[in-house]
């Protein structure tokens, strides 16, 4: 069964079509990046997924069921600009996932289910790198700390499908290359289904094991609003002669990203850049 589908899925404002028909399956752990122009609906289309907009035609199923209408906790996001609460420490903003979800109208924890979140937090935090900063707050932090802060938040809810909306874009190229690595690492052990939007084409095929491009076909001003963006292209990187970005190298061996593709070509994108 796919994770998610979009059937004949349209998002219109008013008489702006912004996406039109767009039909998509997505596998149980894939790692999507969506590409394309600005303005082309990327963005929209994973705020439906997320919840926060409705279709206007068609309809999204997530697992076989109906998408639930509002953000719950199967569905994680990280945006750009830093997710994280500027008034609580760092281990207090990966812990307030669990006690908006556990507790109840206080949202609070107490006793062993506090404890539990605890521990909880500590693992993740030092899954991502951030052991020894629980004490700190946002402020005392580089962003390449916040970013990876915000993705501790969002895995704190155990969610089956996370969001990324160009959440490395403001991040200086060594910094992103670092949470490049981390992202991989996190999603080959777990069993994330991620969907991730970027502007960076090389980005994309280093992390995606799947690339899903949008594109306005007809842009000429008069057809701008009566026609939205389709899907254009499905690319598996490395595979079926697909393009592989400069720099990029093809390669058998399965080590290299992503690894659940063994024996089958991978995508190594080249970090000398």
């Amino acid at each position: 069964m796919s994770a998610i589908v979009f059937d004949k899925v349209w998002k219109e404002y008013g008489d702006h079509i912004v996406l039109e028909q767009i039909d998509l399956s997505i596998a149980p752990r894939a790692f999507v990046a969506l590409v394309g122009p600005s303005g082309c609906g990327k963005t929209t289309f994973l705020r439906m997924l997320l919840g926060e907009e409705k279709p206007t035609r068609g309809k999204i199923t997530v697992a076989g069921q109906p998408l639930k209408p509002e953000p719950d906790a199967d569905r994680g996001v990280v945006f750009q600009r830093y997710s994280v609460f500027p008034h609580l420490t760092v281990l207090g903003n990966v812990i307030i996932g669990r006690e908006f979800e556990k507790g109840g109208g206080l949202g609070r924890l107490f006793g062993a289910k506090r404890r539990q979140a605890r521990e909880e937090a500590h693992e993740l935090l030092n899954a991502v790198g951030l052991s020894g900063n629980e004490k700190k707050y946002p402020a005392a932090l580089s962003g390449g700390m916040q970013q990876r802060l915000a993705l501790a938040q969002a895995l704190m809810r155990r969610p089956k499908i996370l969001l990324l909306d160009e959440p490395f874009g403001a991040l200086d190229p060594g910094i992103r290359a670092d949470i490049h690595v981390l992202m991989r690492r996190i999603w080959n052990e777990s069993e994330l289904t991620v969907v991730m939007v970027t502007h960076d084409l090389r980005e994309a095929f280093a992390l995606g094991t799947r690339i899903i491009a949008f594109e306005r076909q007809r842009d000429r001003p008069e057809e701008a609003e009566r026609y939205g963006a389709r899907l254009t292209a499905d690319i598996t990187p490395g595979m079926n002669g697909s393009v592989l970005p400069k720099g990029a190298t093809v390669t058998n061996d399965f080590e290299i990203w992503p690894p659940k593709i063994a024996g089958s070509p991978a995508i190594a994108a080249d970090r000398r850049h």
